[in-house]
């Protein structure tokens, strides 16, 4: 029998869906699979010792970074095993991938072509002959790569998926969990409707494997997985969709069905303020539903920024989309790039200002507020001009283009803003907001100008005002 190990790094504190799905399509092969959550889990080297094939997911930049050290102890242990990496960054960290030893690399809609590779034979395939990228890789390199990796991205298929097969993973007690308003907590599920994006945001990692291309997953596939962990003792279920309403008519479908079956989960979605106001007939339905919070992707209040992000959106527009949900009763909870290349002291403190006046403090983690900037392999940053006057080379170690702020005490503060909250993630949102205003006014000489507490001082406001609103204790986003 032939036996694979699929191993994932680290998921946002969720139970890995990628793992899941590809362990699906490799059992229906005929292979026997093991699943290692090495987030949640001891990862023991003997079991890198024995499977026929190692898999390792990689959906995001932090797992990427985690699972190095694992693939090249694979290769150290297992010389004669077939290893791959697949997901959204498995494709943009080809080279270095290869370089520790992988033998394949599968990105967007990994499951079939993966699936193939591993039932071709059990013969180890040779190794090209590349090696890790060192600090002398260029921007220029790098931009003339975007290219070569764009057409692998225009024959991405269209799949018929498998209901995931989460056999052997820790079960949903080990993962994140939604907090609710009134002190309750409930186990999360996670699924996938779609994949893919229809837009071309600059700083986006999924436009260079996905090139505005978005794939359904069927729903009876989604409604199959989400009934399997409702079972498994979910109460809430997040779609990890990068934008639920690049298909809404699917999307609604969905949640609707969701709701039918299990009028008692709640969910939370991922979309732009391009969709939301262009769907805005939708949100109410979201909330009749049992959407508890629908996140969106802000990154900053200033329209010159959003135009070199290629957003979609305006300062003013965001403004309307919360005013929006907030008629409609869904909560909505902004994520930022706080910190970029074209950041002011004084645009931080607006940033922040912004926040408070829309009364969304207790809806933005803290960790929100210290973001910095990346720009991985491939990203359509590297085109700006405006991008490449601050870019430094590749560095291998963070598989990230390092870049300088041209004002020393804007990195300086982004590194004290992140000191701060890095280290007390479970906070109070406020207290936590109200020091990062104070130490960012403070850096910027500007006053405090609206009527708020100060840090270390007593909020006065009605407690209706201070309430939290709902929200997974999962803090990290990337």
């Amino acid at each position: 029998m032939r036996s694979a190990l699929l191993i994932s790094t680290y998921e946002m504190g969720r139970q890995p869906f990628g793992l899941a799905s590809a362990a699906a399509w490799l059992r229906a092969g005929g292979w026997t699979v093991d699943c290692v959550d090495a987030a949640k889990e001891k990862l023991h080297v003997a079991r890198l010792s024995g499977p026929d094939l190692i898999g390792f997911h990689l959906p995001m930049h932090t797992a990427t970074r985690l699972a190095g050290p694992v693939i090249a102890a694979a290769r150290r242990e297992n010389a004669a095993a077939r290893i791959c990496a697949f997901g959204l960054y498995a494709p943009l960290n080809d080279e270095w991938l290869r370089g520790l030893g992988a033998d394949a690399i599968f990105g967007g809609e990994f499951e079939e072509d993966l699936a193939a590779w591993a039932n071709r034979t059990t013969e180890k395939e040779p190794q090209r002959p590349q090696r890790p990228q060192s600090k002398d890789v260029s921007v220029d390199r790098s931009v003339s790569a975007i290219s070569a990796v764009s057409s692998d991205r225009d024959v991405l298929p269209r799949i018929h998926f498998l209901v995931p097969d989460r056999t052997g993973l820790p079960p949903l007690s080990k993962y994140a969990t939604l907090q609710m308003p009134d002190g309750a907590r409930r186990a999360v599920g996670y699924t996938e409707a779609s994949r893919g994006c229809k837009h071309l945001c600059r700083h986006c990692p999924i436009v260079p494997v996905y090139n505005g291309q978005f794939r359904v997953v069927q729903p009876d596939v989604v409604l199959a997985d989400v009934a399997a962990q409702v079972a498994a003792g979910a109460g809430h279920i997040t779609f990890g969709d990068p934008d639920f309403f690049n298909g809404p008519a699917h999307a609604m479908r969905i949640v609707t069905a969701l709701h039918q079956a299990h009028p008692g989960i709640t969910y939370d979605v991922t979309i732009k303020v391009e969709h939301l106001l262009q769907h805005r007939d939708l949100v109410p339905q979201l909330a009749a539903t049992g959407c508890a919070f629908v996140t969106s992707a802000i990154e900053s209040v200033d329209d010159e920024v959003l135009g070199l992000f290629d957003k979609g959106h305006t300062r003013a527009d965001f403004v309307d989309a919360v005013a929006q949900c907030r008629a409609a009763g869904v909560t909505l909870v902004p994520t930022f790039v706080a910190f970029h290349p074209w950041l002011t002291l004084a645009s931080y403190c607006d940033l922040l200002d912004t926040i408070d006046a829309l009364d969304l403090v207790d809806h933005v983690s803290p960790i929100q507020l210290a973001i910095r900037l990346l720009v991985p392999n491939g990203s359509r940053l590297l085109e700006l001009t405006e991008m490449r006057a601050h870019l430094g080379r590749f560095d291998p170690d963070t598989l990230t283009y390092r870049w300088s702020h041209p004002d020393a005490r804007v990195d300086q503060l982004q590194h004290d803003v992140m000191a701060l909250v890095g280290t007390r993630l479970t906070a109070d949102r406020r207290q936590l907001f109200d020091e990062v205003r104070a130490m960012a006014h403070q850096r910027a000489a500007l006053p405090l100008t609206l009527p708020r507490a100060g840090a270390g001082q007593a909020d006065t406001r009605p407690a209706r005002a201070r309430a939290t609103v709902p929200y997974l204790n999962e803090p990290w986003y990337c």
